[in-house]
């Protein structure tokens, strides 16, 4: 099937006042409702907005960091809609990727003028104060339709390079969020059917869950239409690139946040990354796929997995979803009891039909880092600059690590294998073997 003729099958959901107000879940799944702000209303962001605005300039002629010097220290306080916290998220943690990584050598201690507001509003978003997923696509697009999945009406709102690579890149994530919007209530429908075994929601919720997936890694195959690899690799990846395992990209302790007046402190954080999507772990979760801490980077005993550990950079209501979604029923517990029944075993099926189009999907992703990440990391390194992509040039391939921290395609993999494994009935319930 060709990427450009993706069914729509998208329609109007129902969403409980719980879904929406407790859980910040709209009919684009974990992206807002409406369009996010193009701009903060009050003029006294205006400098922040003025800097932002010409953020690939900036960069490109290397004056970001002293135009981030150059702003005044202004307070996140007179913030008023939720709507208003997001966007000066998004501009303080584009602003503080910037100032790191937008010169030869990554800046270690970022200024008061970004540390003490991003700080606040963090707090404020229950998000660390970094480029987050949330930051760099479910709050940073515009679309000019009410299709968030329709790629022709999406364009970003904050970029570094100003390039068609970077924005096709982050607005991929945009439109496979939207995509999987309506199959959150079905799920929630079959988890509740676990507990008096109505079958035919549950088979129902699994094809559909099948077929969304499908339809979200189409949408990820068509990253290679207008994203270059080497472009992405040398001038897009880099600046994703968080503070916790980049010794080697020039960051031994991580970032001092100066707060001023000898306040602040030394924080090592993960960098954005697909990681950090509510919406692929609300697929493991339903399906009940278990990962493991082995793709950390450093596992250590009882260390919960690096799945779990990314919750943290994830919007506090989105984290509070996961939890609540983890604890309502098992799809897969419910599988892996004895086929006693026709009804059962055709949901048996529905069930690993499901894991392997999230295998699929988990495979395609590999794809694309071979793509972008591994076979340019091969390359011959001929830049000035000291950054993610000087530091996986020199291992040619090897133990590459991610923008989020881990140990890049034995984590991948590793999720791949977790997910076909949990569709592997027979091998876990040996009563099922017996029967056939």
């Amino acid at each position: 099937m060709s990427p450009h003729a993706i069914p729509h099958y998208r329609s109007k959901i129902e969403l409980t006042a719980e879904l929406k107000n407790n859980f910040a879940i709209s009919d684009n799944a974990f992206l807002p409702q409406e369009n996010p702000l193009k701009q903060l209303p009050d003029s006294y962001y205006e400098p922040w907005e003025l800097v932002v605005s010409h953020l690939p300039g900036l960069i490109e002629s290397n004056r970001i960091r002293t135009s981030i010097e150059q702003l005044p220290v202004l307070s996140a306080e007179r913030l008023r809609s939720e709507a208003e916290w997001r966007r000066a998220y998004v501009i303080l943690a584009f602003l503080t990727h910037a100032y790191v990584w937008g010169g030869e050598k990554p800046e270690e201690i970022l200024p008061p003028q970004i540390t003490i507001p991003f700080l606040r509003v963090s707090k404020h978003l229950e998000l660390p104060p970094v480029l987050t997923y949330a930051a760099a696509n479910l709050w940073n697009f515009n679309s000019a339709g009410d299709d968030f999945s329709r790629m022709s009406d999406l364009d970003t709102l904050i970029s570094f390079t100003g390039t068609e690579s970077e924005a096709w890149f982050l607005l991929i994530s945009v439109a496979m969020e939207a995509k999987a919007g309506s199959i959150i209530p079905p799920m929630m429908r079959a988890l509740d059917a676990t507990k008096t075994r109505d079958y035919d929601i549950i088979i129902s919720a699994l094809h559909a869950l099948r077929d969304c997936i499908d339809d979200v890694g189409l949408l990820l195959e068509r990253m290679y239409e207008k994203t270059d690899p080497l472009e992405f690799y040398y001038d897009i990846r880099p600046f994703l690139a968080g503070s916790k395992n980049m010794e080697a990209a020039g960051l031994p302790r991580g970032v001092f946040y100066d707060e001023g007046n000898g306040k602040g402190e030394w924080q090592q954080l993960r960098g954005g990354s697909n990681g950090q999507s509510s919406l692929i772990q609300f697929f493991d979760i339903v399906l009940g796929v278990q990962h493991s801490p082995e793709g950390n980077i450093t596992p250590e005993k009882g260390e919960r997995s690096y799945h779990e550990l990314v919750r943290e950079y994830m919007p506090g209501p989105h984290r509070r979803f996961l939890t609540h979604i983890a604890r309502k029923g098992s799809i897969r517990e419910l599988a892996l009891l004895p086929a006693a029944t026709e009804e059962h075993q055709r949901f048996q099926l529905a069930y690993t039909e499901a894991t392997k189009a999230l295998s699929r999907f988990r495979n395609k992703h590999i794809q694309i880092v071979t793509r972008y990440i591994i076979l340019p990391s091969k390359q011959p390194y001929r830049r000035k600059r000291q950054n993610l992509a000087s530091s996986s040039s020199q291992k040619q391939g090897q133990e590459l690590t991610g923008t989020g921290g881990t140990t890049l395609v034995p984590f991948l993999k590793q999720s791949r294998d977790e997910t076909m494994d949990a569709g592997k009935l027979e091998k876990q319930c040996p009563l099922m073997e017996e029967g056939k």
